[in-house]
């Protein structure tokens, strides 16, 4: 039987307090939804909500670690338009590599091994595209993954790790806590990427853009989403046998109306189906559709004033 602590997103309780004031109230109704999902889908789900407008949260086995996959890119993305934000680089910075840097999923960096790419370009890469041997490049250059772990930390997010480059960081075995974050750890971060002021509003609108042109998501939480919906996303995909997952990050809202916005919605879902292994499975990623349904009906569709969680 789960705990009932696992059914509220651990830690953020402090983190929205500090914004609002008021400790955040957590509905049932979103929580049961969740539970529900996951008994019908034979898996493990696991998932929280944030509406960075209210505080409020929702969430089930969101203290629980999962496995980031690509997911982590989305991340790794912001650390590059922070660190130039900072002063540390320039976005126009050229990496160069080699054709022995490359790997499966490098669809960008395959095609300019000649001239390289700027930290910038390859930032985008790695997000819409999710290509690999971009992250590994930007991980080395930034000293590897412990620099992301360090970035983490830094904003806020003392449980989100990252231990080793791609593809071997996609292998996580049950109960290993190497490249793992939890539902609730990683939502507060998304929700301090895209509202808060680690970016500057230029950082933000560039991340923000990036996420929207994602495709590898149109499956997952966006698939849930009301089509009028504002939303982007970061997938994350591990098909090993022993260490098969689907994720998703995102963020979503009603389109602004008449010069007004209402703050999104983030959500971090991570499912663990019953089978491991084997190709794209739609049936697994249409789990996380329904997990972005859930997180459209935690709100009415009117805008409302945006309020930033930092």
């Amino acid at each position: 039987m789960i705990d009932r602590r696992e059914l509220l997103c651990v830690g953020l309780g402090t983190l929205v307090a500090g914004c609002l004031g008021t400790r955040p109230q957590v509905s049932g109704e979103p929580e049961a939804a969740l539970a529900a999902l996951e008994a019908r889908s034979g898996g493990r789900l696991g998932a929280c909500i944030i509406d960075t407008a209210t505080g409020r949260t929702a969430g089930w086995r969101s203290s629980e670690r999962f496995a980031h996959c690509s997911s982590f890119k989305l991340s790794l993305a912001a650390l590059v338009l922070q660190g130039a934000q900072a002063g540390r680089w320039q976005l126009d910075h050229r990496l160069h590599w080699t054709q022995g840097d490359l790997m499966g999923n490098s669809p960008v960096t395959s095609a300019h091994v000649a001239e390289g790419l700027t930290a910038a370009e390859l930032a985008r890469a790695t997000l819409v595209t999710s290509d690999n041997a971009a992250a590994n490049v930007l991980l080395r250059w930034l000293g590897g993954p412990q620099a992301m772990t360090a970035f983490w930390a830094a904003i806020g997010d003392t449980t989100s790790r990252l231990d080793r480059l791609e593809p071997d960081l996609n292998v996580v075995p049950p109960g290993s806590v190497l490249d793992t974050t939890t539902p609730a750890a990683m939502a507060a971060t998304v929700a301090r990427l895209v509202t808060g002021d680690v970016l500057d509003e230029a950082g933000r609108a560039m991340l923000m853009s990036w996420m929207v042109e994602v495709q590898t998501g149109t499956r997952r939480l966006r698939a849930g989403f009301p089509a009028g919906w504002v939303a982007g996303d970061k997938t994350g995909t591990g098909l090993h046998p022993q260490s098969t997952i689907y994720v998703d990050l995102a963020f979503g809202g009603p389109a602004p109306l008449k010069g007004s916005a209402r703050a999104p919605l983030v959500v971090a879902a991570y499912f663990v189906p019953p089978i491991g292994g084997g190709e794209l499975n739609p049936a697994f990623e249409g789990v996380l559709a329904e997990v972005g349904a859930i997180t459209a009906a935690t709100i009415a569709s009117e805008p409302i004033a945006a309020h930033a969680i930092r």
